[in-house]
């Protein structure tokens, strides 16, 4: 189908919160330096969640196919692809590198000036139109450089990164997002090291994913916080040492933690739970001097972060993080291999809960709102 539509199906959401349709769309050819790609597997993350609801609404376009962590192979290739064939195993990436920007070529940022992850682009950047349409021709919009939710999608090359061919696509799909994102926060942006203690707040599949990062590295101490109880379980596997239920406390979380590492504090603490008051309590969490809080979480408020400036006086620091840090092309080739090579270590299938058909995409969502799931593989 080189050169032509593709007709297949997807699955296209109509408006906040609405069940997605299961419909039959067009896929456009790839246009210069995109590829389109036939879609294996995807995976549902709270940040499809959160924008398929609608939260913020400056980011609302509909229709829109959602997701953007997912596998697949390259049907064809646009203009000027060179590192990409027909063929090729990949995975999509919502935090291009196009390796020619003063981004790109810094070693100090993972993004880039024209492919960083951006939810307000919903169209293709070398035209501003969309390659998705209805059967009667209007457009489809597309969703953070990826949309995944459908058999076929094209994509800017930027942000797809050819694998290793034997690569189990099945599970490195997790890749594609959640566990780069936690274990490459750990190891690229905080740099946990042998005997640190570690405070992960929120255990979804991002802050397992923390957890696996940091018992990776030695960390002698990793105290996994989350309302739900039944977390409990899931990250002693992963390698989670403590269990703090906040609801269970008659002090306040960040207390709880610093009786629990000698007064002072733990060196590093993630926040993977989207909340900015739980932002605060792993700030203060960590120990004065150096203590450092990585955030991870998605937060779609208008509320600013809950720290006095004076705060920051107390040597404790607070950072970011975009795909763990990781230069997507550059990298995550490397990551697969590791994870390849190491499959003891890095436990991608424990954080697949769940495989459905495509077309139960409703049924997968309601498991993720109802904190049933920590990642739901759908089969296309």
């Amino acid at each position: 189908m080189e050169g032509k539509d593709i007709t297949c199906t997807a699955a296209v959401a109509w408006g906040p919160g609405q069940p997605f349709s299961i419909q039959q769309i067009r896929v456009q050819p790839p246009q210069k330096m995109e590829v389109r790609i036939k879609i294996l597997f995807t995976s549902i993350c709270h940040t499809d969640l959160t924008s398929w609801q609608g939260q913020n609404e400056s980011q609302r376009v509909y229709p829109r196919i959602f997701g953007h962590e997912a596998s697949g192979v390259i049907e064809s290739v646009g203009e000027g692809v060179e590192d990409m064939k027909e063929g090729d195993h990949v995975l999509t990436i919502f935090n291009g590198e196009c390796g020619e920007c003063v981004y790109c070529k810094s070693t100090t940022t993972n993004l880039c000036e024209k492919f960083r992850v951006d939810p307000l682009q919903s169209v293709m950047r070398n035209d501003g139109r969309t390659r998705f349409l209805t059967e009667d021709g209007e457009p489809i919009y597309h969703f953070l450089n990826t949309s995944t939710f459908t058999e076929y999608t094209v994509m800017d090359s930027a942000c797809v990164v050819k694998i290793h061919p034997q690569a189990p696509l099945k599970t490195i799909t997790l890749l594609s997002c959640c566990l780069s994102t936690g274990f490459g926060a750990v190891i690229n942006t905080a740099n946990v090291q042998q005997g640190s203690t570690v405070a992960v707040f929120g255990l979804g599949a991002v802050g397992l994913a923390v957890i696996q990062g940091a018992k990776t590295r030695g960390a002698s101490k990793i105290i996994g916080v989350d309302i739900n109880d039944n977390k409990r379980i899931k990250g002693e596997t992963m390698g989670m040492t403590d269990f703090i239920n906040p609801r269970d406390l008659e002090t306040t979380v960040h207390e709880k933690i610093r009786e629990m590492s000698e007064g002072g504090g733990v060196d590093f603490s993630f926040e993977c739970a989207g909340n900015l008051d739980v932002i605060r309590e792993a700030f203060l969490s960590t120990h004065d001097g150096w203590g450092l809080t990585v955030v991870l979480g998605i937060h779609p408020t208008p509320r600013m972060l809950p720290l006095h400036p004076m705060e920051l006086f107390d040597g404790r620091r607070i950072t970011g993080s975009v795909f763990g840090g990781f230069k997507p092309k550059t990298q995550l080739p490397l990551l697969v291999h590791h994870c390849m090579d190491h499959q003891e270590e890095v436990k991608l299938s424990e954080f697949i809960s769940h495989e459905l058909p495509f077309n139960s995409i409703d049924q997968a969502f309601q498991l993720l709102i109802h904190g049933k799931s920590l990642r739901c593989l759908l089969h296309l």
